[in-house]
């Protein structure tokens, strides 16, 4: 629990600073913990590293404050602490696939690397897993009570990850993200809500509209993208559920989301389970 206390404190911390100048030493600092049990904790919790999720974190907010924001691109870049807008601009780029000054016309969301919630699970004292916090989503359905929900999750990211790089499977990722921006509808919403799922809101009570949805999505699945000289095919599951006033509790969303993505598992090839 001392370790789950520590984790928390510094995923607070860092949110709440994402806009000042931080060093390890000082969430270390905050943590009342020394920098190397704070670093070696972070990556056997999230198999990755403190810079890089802060990094991950100011540019999806960077992503949004393009999106939603008057301010301009350097205003942004100086605001999440970067130095110059070259350096914003090459960081943005390697994260989002194109420069600042393009995401607002080929993007509409954002929310691609989420803060991690506090949700970490233990047994006899061992990790168990991590999930993002889904307070927005939760919001999300409670406003469009009774609709479906698109549930997707790439297929086989886990061993891109081990055998070719976490750099290929942040590719995989931002490519299955695309698919889904480009696939719904201007009035939906799309979480991602952890390492290989997706949520799409869709506000749709009729059936057929979410497998048209569904398959717009799946009909790109075994298109190639090409990473350190590989090319690597990105495919999807999807399932879809309605949440109605029963399913409101917060604590049950998660594991709701996740029976519907394990279902998705056992239809046919490119098919969509309905639950």
């Amino acid at each position: 629990m001392k370790n789950f206390r520590t984790f928390v404190s510094a995923l607070e911390y860092i949110e709440q600073n994402l806009c000042s100048h931080i060093t390890q030493e000082d969430i270390a600092s905050a943590c009342f913990c020394s920098l190397s049990s704070l670093q070696k904790l972070w990556r056997y919790c999230t198999h990755s590293s403190l810079k890089e999720y802060i990094s991950k974190r100011r540019l999806t907010k960077c992503a949004e404050e393009i999106a939603r924001s008057k301010l301009s691109i350097t205003e942004i870049a100086m605001k999440y602490q970067y130095n110059s807008p070259e350096v914003f601009s090459r960081a943005f780029t390697k994260l989002w696939g194109v420069p600042p000054s393009k995401f607002k016309s080929e993007w509409r969301f954002t929310g691609i690397y989420p803060k991690l919630g506090p949700e970490i699970t233990f047994n006899g004292g061992n990790y168990m897993g991590k999930r993002v916090n889904i307070s927005e989503l939760y919001d999300e359905l409670k406003s469009k009570a009774g609709t479906y929900v698109l549930c997707l999750d790439i297929v086989g990211l886990m061993p891109i990850n081990e055998n070719i790089g976490r750099s290929a499977g942040d590719k995989v990722i931002l490519e299955a993200f695309r698919r889904i921006d480009k696939a719904a509808g201007d009035d939906m919403t799309a979480f991602r809500i952890g390492g290989d799922e997706f949520v799409i809101v869709t506000g749709y009570t009729d059936k057929n509209k979410v497998l048209e949805l569904a398959n717009s999505i799946l009909s790109q699945n075994g298109s190639a993208i090409s990473c350190y000289g590989k090319d690597i095919p990105v495919s999807l599951h999807a399932g879809a559920t309605v949440y109605t006033d029963e399913h409101f509790r917060y604590s049950d969303l998660y594991a709701k989301i996740m029976d519907t993505i394990r279902s998705s598992h056992g239809t046919e090839k490119d098919a969509i389970y309905f639950d």
